[in-house]
């Protein structure tokens, strides 16, 4: 009886071993694991980058000061950023709601009332939010602070 080696793949299921099977499905998947993971991993550094780089270096020490300083408007004992979750924002008014625009995927989302900022205006005229992330653990329609801009 002639027998084939473990490494032949078969045409039909009826030549193979059942373990012969398992081990080329095996193969098979991880052929595809370390292209997934490159993929992701670098998919994910030029996120992190953009995060940091995202102010106008003309206004990175403004916004710095008025970030670091900001406390959360229905929260005033905790500070609602730092540099890497507020930025500059597109907004609009839609449905009865300010909604701001978040930078890492382009989607409007709306802001609570008690997170509008009250006792403090903006550095610059222009609407600040800070919010996460999406996939970040949070829900992904948080917000912690928004600033409304006087050019709106």
């Amino acid at each position: 009886m002639l027998t084939m080696p473990q490494s032949t793949r078969c045409a039909s299921s009826e030549c193979c071993s059942a373990t012969t099977r398992r081990a080329d499905r095996r193969r098979s998947a991880r052929r595809w694991v370390v292209p997934i993971a490159a993929v992701w991993t670098l998919s994910s550094i030029p996120f992190a980058r953009a995060q940091d780089h995202h102010h106008p270096p003309q206004d990175a020490e403004l916004h710095e000061k008025f970030y670091s300083t900001w406390m959360m408007p229905d929260n005033p004992s905790r500070s609602c950023c730092n540099r890497h979750d507020c930025y500059p924002t597109e907004v609009r008014y839609h449905d009865g709601y300010w909604e701001a625009r978040r930078r890492e995927d382009g989607r409007f989302v709306r802001v609570p009332w008690g997170k509008i900022e009250q006792r403090r205006d903006s550095p610059d005229g222009r609407s600040h939010v800070c919010m996460p992330p999406p996939n970040s653990g949070y829900r992904d329609d948080e917000v912690f602070c928004f600033a409304l801009g006087s050019g709106t």
